[in-house]
């Protein structure tokens, strides 16, 4: 037996988004397989592909010749939490563009096709800042882009986000303000205070561009990093201290998915400057998965 223990990097993962990170040369039926046929185990019981993990479980794989081989693979340059035939979700980097930059440096869209062996070309259907890290839908088509990106575009894509904050808000609000003369909402609810920042939870519940990083600045708590919209510096984070945390997609046909991006740990160490301790954040995110923390 091949025993495991998840730790902070993978707090919230999917199941089969851990295992395929384990083995990420290994093709997507390969790893359900391995679950459906209990050859791997969830703290001493059967799991399924959408189980969340978190810090502390125990993954348990049967050995074999064939699992030796998948667990021997090169690891992929990109975090990949969901794969299938038509998309990819990919915990993107904070720093890392979307898109080629006049300066040719690496971006998300050019890693993602060298990344993936059959695909020329992917399409993004939601895109997230230059300086927020998190869950993107990328698609493998331009037909499969069309049909989820009608869909995001009618239906919205229910999307959670963490921000650590300057000063100390309300422990819960809701911001209204318009922008760029469009109706606008934003709520939010602390997580965690610590010594002049906080972690909130935040969700946009419209999706105008900047929207989160906008509407915090005009609560006079900008989102750490974002030099932008007034929060300065972040020495030794490479982005914003915003993270796009949980997305919840509408798959036509196959009903909804549920995808998390594991709070990046080097934003856990920021967090940690401000006394926003990183156990009780991990332990506020498994609540928030599990359901038994509503925002």
């Amino acid at each position: 037996m091949l025993t495991y223990t998840i730790t902070p990097r993978d707090h919230c993962l999917r199941f089969e988004g851990y295992l395929r990170s384990l083995m990420p040369q290994a093709p997507a039926g390969y790893v359900r397989k391995l679950i459906k046929n209990g050859a791997v185990r969830l703290n001493g019981a059967a799991a399924g592909i959408d189980t969340p993990i978190f810090t502390s479980d125990i993954v348990v794989l049967k050995e074999s010749a064939a699992l030796t081989a998948q667990l021997a693979a090169s690891p992929l340059p990109l975090d990949v939490l969901y794969e299938d035939d038509r998309i990819a979700i990919i915990n993107k980097v904070a720093g890392l563009p979307m898109h080629r930059t006049a300066e040719r440096e690496p971006n998300l869209v050019d890693s993602a096709a060298a990344c993936f062996s059959g695909v020329d070309k992917f399409y993004p259907v939601n895109r997230i800042d230059r300086g927020t890290s998190g869950a993107v839908i990328l698609a493998k088509s331009s037909s499969s882009a069309g049909i989820y990106g009608r869909h995001v575009k009618e239906n919205g894509l229910d999307k959670l986000y963490l921000a650590l904050v300057r000063g100390i808000p309300e422990m819960a609000g809701l911001i209204d303000t318009p922008l760029d003369d469009k109706e606008s909402v934003t709520r939010f609810r602390m997580l965690q205070a610590g010594d002049g920042a906080a972690l909130l939870a935040v969700v946009p519940v419209s999706g105008r561009m900047h929207q989160i990083r906008r509407h915090l600045q005009m609560t006079g708590h900008p989102v750490l990093g974002d030099k932008r919209y007034g929060g300065g510096e972040c020495a030794g984070y490479a982005g914003f201290c915003l993270h796009s945390f949980r997305t919840v997609l509408e798959r036509p046909g196959a009903g909804p998915l549920t995808v998390c991006a594991p709070f990046p740990y080097g934003l856990l160490e920021v967090c940690s400057r401000f006394s926003v301790m990183p156990d009780r954040v991990l332990e506020r995110l498994k609540l928030i998965v599990t359901g038994k923390e509503q925002l």
